[in-house]
Formats: structure tokens, C-alpha cells, sequence
């Protein structure tokens, strides 16, 4: 969500700040405004809308000043107007800010109670006229910061510019992630915030994460960083590894394409870290606890990462014999868990960040769980928090429809279901060789599958005209028909659902009529058949049929469908990953047929980092 980016700066920082917006573009995002000093005034610039409508506005009213915060704001309290957008600013203060003050309320009626005039619907404003007053009361930029921080609750990162204080940013954290970044050892006249290595790529490889409740105050040459009870700590400087170039779109439309063509490439390097292919075995990290003693795990997660899940519930059940509760993170922790002695907890995020996800995890870390998190961002908070780290190697994920991400997750689980397995003795040698083998054979069918993009983006003018469609699947491509329908929704705004092929006769059918198509997942095998009869009762009714499954399968059902897309032949193993392409450019061509923005989808955020 929410994207902040600062600078103190030995040169002009506006055209570096809107740059590093552009960068987080993809947290999705409603306004955007930068705030620098010059002269000894703040200078501030805010745009609803697109990026491009905050460049407008700087051309026509430059931001001058070496110093200065910037933000992209995704709305939660206040519409997303120009007056609630980000800076906010005081006579003293601008402030940008990124989460949930929860205590906003009595802190507003208390400032206005003061006789201060708040202009905006947010709760963010509140805290730049917390630590403006201090300010106007003499204190330092330290001492507002050590009085304010305590009395937030909630979720946030801040960055904080002084007027009076030209040479300085403070920035805090607690729920929400800060890096800070360093400038180049032979030149410390610069250093930065933002809310994510990809931001400060090209300005820095050298940054600190920020640990929660930290707080920090830069200036051109240091960065002093402060705990949760205000005494000075180190924080290490790491190499950040995040390349400039992994943003860029290259030769295709969207980011979104662009990562579900790189799903081969990614979901190869992923199970380049998870099996030996000398000899066909798996090999996870470093485990500091005996995964043969588990007896039942717990997957937690959000959205897509949640489909993963649902598909590694079959792979930990079916390989490992040890039953697998599911779980929507914003759910958890509020039915009150039971959570046995000894368990594994596993939770699945892109970001790292998310945070009814990093919410649940600390709940079951303090009820005394092992951790294992399954993230994309390996610094990120969730990672350094867990006993088990399980890095998926997808790159960054620009759109916010996630598609690599889902791969590589789906390719690390059955990596960790296939070793728990052989941990817990049962899976033979010869099985585990035979599970290697197959989940080798991924990258190939997965360009297999992505050599039909042309004959999915022809008949995609079928589905776009559609006000409801339904996705069916059985078995592990029954959390596919969840995702496929969630894709579609999330940018195409066609109403989708996704149901069991089996449940079709248990109510969803009163919807089946000529005008809903009907996406039915269906590979070869011994479910086949099932789903077959499932597809004769949606024929039966009027339904419009889009048939996705191999050569074998269509040339036995594929009569009379509206359409079909062919599928490489796969074992039923690596089935979710390869099905999950024709439904990503499905919704993917669907679209860019309606004219939607694809990358940005309306009211959507790539990292949801407030509950």
C-alpha cells in the first residue's frame, strides 16, 4: 500500500522523489505529494489521482529544496482527494505516513480541544500536529518524536521533514516497514527513507531495516536510530540487491504480462534453491528444529498466497500423512485457534508485510508454535521473525494481480511437503526421486502453457461482455478456479466466483443461464470424468463452457464448448502451477479488452500493511 520515500540531499530532490514514487507505483495507490524545505519554508505539491497528475502540478509549481519526503497514498480514512492526500503539514512539520493510527479519534478531539485547525479527514494528519505542537513548545525534533511515538496505537511508518531543521528527517516504524538508506562510502552527503529497498534502488544498495518500534533522525552523513524505549541502537548496513532494472516493463504492455511470462525463469530458480538435482532429493535450508516431530501445521495467508495454501493442504496431507488447518489471516486470530503443543505454523506472504498475516504469526509465535514463513522479500519482517525462512526467488512483483509470486509459492510448498514426507519416513527414496523429477518438468510445461497466449488473448472478447462467471475445479484445481476467479475480479471488475465442480448442484447452478460463462478446469486423470458430469449440468442448462485442460481431455469433452485452451499433458503434481497460467492471461487479456488498468486496479494495494 502506501509508499514513502525521503532524501536530505546535496542537490535538488523533486525530480529523485516523484522517481522513487514511480518505483512503488505497484502498492497500489489513490494521491500522491511530495514536501520539500527551501528557504526556510516548506514547499508542498499534492495530486489526486495518477503520478502524472503530481508531475503536472510540478511543472506548473516547482518544489525546490535539497531535502524533502514524498508519498503515493492508498485511502483508508478520508476520500482519496488532494486535501487528504500526503504531506500533511503544520507550519512546522510535513509529514507523510503510511498505516492505521487506531487511536486517532481522541487524539484529533484533543488537538482541536487545543484550538487547532485539522484540514483533512485523516488520521494521519493528527500526528504532524502531535509533534508540531511539541515543536512550538521548544522541544527538539528528538524530544517530539520520544513524546509522540508512545501515545500512537496502531500501525506505521513515518517520515517527518522540520522546517526549522533543514538538514534532517526523522523517520519511525512499528507494523509497517522503514529501511533507511545509506548513501555512497566515498560521498556521505546523502541519505534516504522509503518504504522498501526497490524504492532507494537507484540511489543506494546500502541500507538498515529499520526493527519494530525503531525510530530514526538522518542528516546528510549518519543516521542515529533510536528503540522503542529511545536508547541509541545499531541496526546492520546490508546490501539490498534490489536492481533498477527489475521494474521496468522491457518489450511487453504490462508488468503483469511481463511477470507471467517469467513465471518458467522464476519457478526454475525457485526449485533451484529446493532440490538437488544430482540426485533428485530435496534440500531445504538450514532447520533448527526436528521436522519430523510435527504432527499438524497451520497455513495462514491472504488472497492469492491463500489459494497456494489451499493447494498445499493436498500436497502436506497426501505425501506427509499430517493433517493441514487453513486459515484467512484476517480470521485467525479471532476464532480463538487451538493451537497443539509442537505444531508448525507456515505462513505464505508475497511482501512479508501483510499485515493481518504478520499479525497472526506473532500470535502464534507467543503461543509457542514453530514459524515457518514462505515470502518473496527475505529481509522482510515476517522473514526475520520465523524459525523456518523459505525464500521464493519471483523478483519483485510490480502488479498487483499477483502471478509469479503464486508460482514460486506453489513450488516451495511442495518442496517442504515432499521433505516432510521423507523426514517423517513416509515417502521412499524412489518417491521422493519421482516428486523431484516431476517438479523439474515445471518450467518446461509452464512455457508449454505459455505458448497459447495468442489463441487465450483471440477469445478473450467472449468473456468480456459477461457480467458473471463462474470457475469450477476438482480437487487441487479447485483453489485454481478460486484464483482464476479472483484474477478476473481483480482486474477486469467482471463478478467472478469459484466453486468446487462437485458443489455446482448445491446452489450455483441457479445462476447458469446463456450469458454466464462457465471456466472449468479439468486436466486428464481420475477426476476427469466427474467433472465431465459437472460440465453436462451446466450444458444442460444453457451454460456457456470454456474448456481448460490437455489434449486428451479436450478431445474427450471439448465438443460444444464456447471455447477451449489446451494444456500440456502434466502430472497431476505440477497441475496447479501449470493451470494457473491460462486463468492469469485470461483475466489478463479480458482486461486489456474492457480497457481496465491492469497493473493498478482500481481501490487496490499490492502490500495490505494496515488490518
Amino acid at each position: 500500500m502506501c509508499g514513502i520515500i525521503g532524501i536530505v540531499g546535496d542537490r535538488p530532490v523533486s525530480e529523485r522523489l516523484v522517481d522513487g514514487l514511480r518505483r512503488m507505483e505497484y502498492r497500489g495507490y489513490d494521491s500522491a505529494g511530495i514536501c520539500t524545505i527551501h528557504d526556510g519554508e516548506l514547499v508542498r505539491r499534492r495530486a489526486e489521482g495518477k503520478l502524472s497528475n503530481l508531475v503536472d502540478e510540478l511543472a506548473e509549481r516547482p518544489a525546490p529544496g535539497e531535502i524533502g519526503i514524498a508519498h503515493t497514498r492508498w485511502a483508508t480514512h478520508g476520500a482519496p482527494t488532494a486535501s487528504n492526500a500526503h504531506p500533511h503539514a503544520t507550519g512546522e512539520v510535513a509529514l507523510v505516513h503510511n498505516g492505521i493510527i487506531e487511536n486517532f479519534k481522541p487524539l484529533r478531539d484533543e488537538l482541536i480541544g487545543d484550538g487547532r485547525t485539522l484540514e483533512s479527514e485523516t488520521d494521519s494528519e493528527v500526528v504532524a500536529h502531535l509533534v508540531s505542537r511539541e515543536v512550538e513548545n521548544g522541544a527538539t525534533p528528538e524530544q517530539a518524536m520520544a513524546a509522540v511515538l508512545p501515545r500512537l496505537r496502531g500501525a506505521f511508518a513515518l517520515a517527518i521533514a522540520f522546517r526549522a531543521h533543514p538538514g534532517m528527517l526523522v523517520g519511525a516504524r512499528l507494523g509497517s516497514p522503514l529501511v533507511v538508506g545509506y548513501g555512497p562510502e566515498d560521498n556521505g552527503a546523502e541519505m534516504y527513507l522509503g518504504s522498501d529497498a526497490l524504492a532507494l534502488a537507484p540511489l543506494t544498495q546500502r541500507i538498515s531495516y529499520l526493527e519494530e518500534g525503531d525510530w530514526v533522525v538522518i542528516t546528510h552523513d549518519e543516521a542515529r536510530i533510536f528503540d522503542a524505549g529511545n536508547q541509541p541502537v545499531e541496526r546492520d548496513i546490508v546490501t539490498s540487491g534490489a536492481s533498477a532494472a527489475a521494474v521496468e516493463k522491457g518489450n511487453y504492455r504490462h508488468y503483469m504480462q511481463k511477470e507471467i511470462f517469467e513465471q518458467p525463469t522464476v519457478v526454475a530458480q525457485t526449485l533451484g534453491s529446493y532440490l538437488r538435482q544430482a540426485d533428485n532429493s530435496v534440500a531445504l535450508p538450514q532447520i533448527d528444529f526436528d521436522l519430523s516431530s510435527i504432527e499438524r501445521v497451520t497455513i495462514v495467508a491472504c488472497g492469492t498466497s491463500y489459494y497456494a495454501a489451499m493447494v498445499a493442504k493436498y500436497w502436506f496431507e497426501q505425501f506427509a500423512r499430517v493433517p493441514v488447518d487453513l486459515d484467512v489471516a484476517s480470521e485467525f486470530r479471532y476464532r480463538e485457534p487451538v493451537l497443539e503443543e509442537g505444531g508448525l505454523s507456515l505462513f505464505i506472504s508475497q511482501s512479508g508485510e501483510t499485515a493481518d498475516t504478520l499479525a497472526a504469526l506473532r500470535h502464534c509465535k507467543a503461543a509457542g508454535q514453530t514459524i515457518g514463513v514462505v515470502v518473496n522479500v527475505p529481509t522482510s519482517s515476517m522473514a526475520r521473525e520465523a524459525d523456518l525462512l523459505l525464500p521464493t526467488h519471483a523478483g519483485p512483483e510490480i502488479g498487483v494481480a499477483s502471478t509469479k509470486a503464486f508460482a514460486c509459492q506453489l513450488a516451495v510448498l511442495a518442496a517442504l511437503a515432499a521433505h516432510m514426507a521423507v523426514k517423517k519416513g513416509r515417502m521412499s527414496r524412489e518417491e521422493e526421486q519421482e516428486v523431484v523429477r516431476h517438479l523439474l518438468e515445471a518450467p518446461a510445461s509452464l512455457n508449454a502453457a505459455l505458448d497459447h497466449d495468442d489463441d487465450i488473448a483471440a477469445m478473450a472478447h467472449l468473456i468480456a461482455p459477461a457480467r458473471d462467471v463462474l470457475y469450477l475445479g476438482r480437487g487441487p484445481d479447485y483453489p485454481l478456479a478460486l484464483e482464476g476467479a479472483l484474477k478476473l475480479k481483480e482486474i477486469s471488475y467482471i463478478h467472478a466466483e469459484g466453486y468446487a465442480s462437485g458443489e455446482m448442484k448445491h446452489g450455483p447452478i441457479a445462476l447458469i443461464d446463456e450469458d454466464v460463462p462457465v471456466i472449468v478446469l479439468a486436466p486428464s486423470g481420475p477426476l476427469f470424468e466427474k467433472t465431465v458430469s459437472n460440465m453436462q449440468e451446466v450444458r444442460a442448462r444453457g451454460g456457456q463452457i470454456v474448456l481448460i485442460s490437455d489434449a486428451e481431455g479436450l478431445a474427450e469433452a471439448g465438443e460444444g464448448c464456447l471455447a477451449t485452451i489446451e494444456m500440456p499433458k502434466v502430472h497431476p503434481l505440477i497441475a496447479p502451477l501449470v493451470y494457473a497460467v491460462p486463468v492469469q492471461l485470461l483475466a489478463y487479456h479480458t482486461a486489456c479488452v474492457k480497457g481496465t488498468d491492469v497493473d493498478q486496479p482500481r481501490n487496490l494495494a499490492k502490500s495490505v500493511t494496515v488490518e
